[in-house]
């Protein structure tokens, strides 16, 4: 579509120096909009404003497929936007914008932004001693707000009440290319939102697009900027990079460009110094990730952190168990603190992931004992299925469990009396003890008479 769309592309100028593509050779229908969104820009076109539906839902639009959510900018305040929508909030600080509700469906509407140089003092725009923007919310129009978007293939608007398409840069030119390329200098946005890095690699993999030579070598020069993000905000970033479908491309992408080692330092570093199962693990995590999410199935941030932190912990207890002779399990609870320790300084793990992940390392050691009624008990563990299914991951990457994953595969699909003979069979092939034989009794000694 986009071929055509460049083969006839004869636009009009439009408002602020715009480029304008009709209806007829864009090819966007508003049946493929959420309803949500067409109503908010509609209902802030009736109010006095001007709406535009913005960034990766135009994008998709384009490319043919179909958005996860779809983002709104106005020329309205937030304030002005939350008088416009009572099912409305504003959230943020660093970046004010306002969520609209609309059923289950939240439409993100942003106000047209300008450059932080323009603030008014910090209650407008703030940055860092490392020169990142700790506070974002410098309103604009329409041109400057293309110009603070962050790459030119999210800077294109689209207005679903007459059909317009709006263009500043060369988003379409880029889109039809299939090239990634960031707004403005790359240096000075990636080093005024870090963030950027992710996005530019996290785009590069979801789309299968590369990234323009200028906007591509910083960021393994500048990986490092990394390190001045919150890690609460990685938090939120690393669920976008591994729970999007391309889990795999994204991995590859940030090693290369020398980022997962500020995001996953013990993975990063047992991938490249580690045996061959612990990078099979990590790669196995994410091909299987990728998998569930094309089949619909559930996945959740617990297991991800898990598998990509296993081999550093399994290292760690090799060590406590070998070298300070602490029991497996000891060595297990000291290993995963300091393990998630490291981790937390470089990303925010919520106490709802975080206590799932720990379960599900924990019964990677009761998995074993299956004697008289452990199986039926642990299949009963609301962690079971993640524990089990993580226990498979293991043994596909290249552990040795001795045949622990297909044992309870067939315990789970059998009948009780298919577990109590699979049960059985685990006792009847315990290696006999050798019974020691019974000491002999001997008399008592005698002390030889004193002569």
């Amino acid at each position: 579509m986009l071929k055509r769309l460049l083969q006839i592309f004869d636009a009009s100028e439009g408002p602020l120096g715009s480029r304008v593509i009709r209806a007829k050779h864009h090819g966007i229908r508003n049946s493929d909009i959420s309803r949500g969104g067409v109503r908010v820009i509609e209902q802030l076109h009736r109010a006095g404003y001007e709406a535009f539906l913005v960034g990766g839902g135009v994008r998709d639009l384009l490319l043919g497929a179909k958005p996860k959510d779809f983002d709104v900018a106005t020329s309205a305040t937030p304030e002005q936007i939350r008088a416009v929508f009572r099912s409305s909030r504003i959230i943020g600080k660093r970046f004010r914008i306002v969520h609209v509700r609309f059923g289950r469906e939240i439409i993100e509407v942003t106000t047209f932004r300008d450059s932080h140089e323009e603030a008014d003092g910090k209650h407008e725009a703030q940055q860092s001693e490392h020169g990142v923007l700790l506070r974002d919310n410098v309103y604009g129009d329409l041109r400057t707000d293309a110009e603070r978007r962050d790459f030119t293939i999210n800077a294109l608007y689209y207005n679903p009440e007459n059909g317009e398409l709006l263009e500043f840069s060369t988003g379409l030119e880029d889109l039809n290319a299939r090239t990634l390329r960031i707004i403005g200098n790359p240096g000075a946005r990636y080093k005024e939102d870090p963030v950027r890095l992710l996005r530019a690699v996290r785009f590069a993999a979801k789309l299968g697009f590369s990234i323009e030579q200028s906007s591509e070598a910083p960021i393994r020069e500048h990986a490092d900027y990394l390190s001045h993000i919150p890690s609460a905000r990685l938090f939120e970033e690393v669920l976008k990079l591994f729970m999007a479908g391309s889990a795999t491309a994204t991995l590859n992408l940030l090693r290369e460009y020398h980022c997962l080692q500020y995001l996953f330092p013990s993975t990063d570093y047992c991938m490249e110094k580690g045996s061959e199962v612990d990078s099979n693990m990590i790669t196995s995590a994410t091909a299987n990730t990728d998998k569930r999410i094309r089949q619909g199935k559930k996945i959740t941030p617990a297991f991800i952190y898990a598998a990509f932190l296993w081999p550093a912990l399994r290292a760690s207890m090799r060590h406590l168990v070998n070298d300070q002779k602490l029991s497996t399990q000891e060595a297990m609870q000291q290993a995963a603190q300091g393990i998630i320790t490291q981790q937390l300084s470089y990303t925010a793990i919520p106490k709802r992931f975080l206590v799932p992940m720990r379960e599900i390392w924990a019964l990677q050691l009761r998995l074993p004992r299956r004697s008289g009624k452990r199986a039926a008990v642990l299949m009963e563990h609301p962690r079971f299925r993640a524990a089990y299914d993580f226990l498979l991951l293991r043994e596909q990457a290249g552990e040795d469990a001795q045949g622990l994953g297909n044992w309870w595969t067939q315990y789970q699909q059998t009948d009780d009396a298919g577990k109590a003979a699979l049960v059985d069979g685990l006792e009847s092939e315990q290696p006999q003890k050798r019974r020691r034989p019974p000491r002999r009794k001997t008399a008592p000694k005698t002390k030889a008479p004193q002569e």
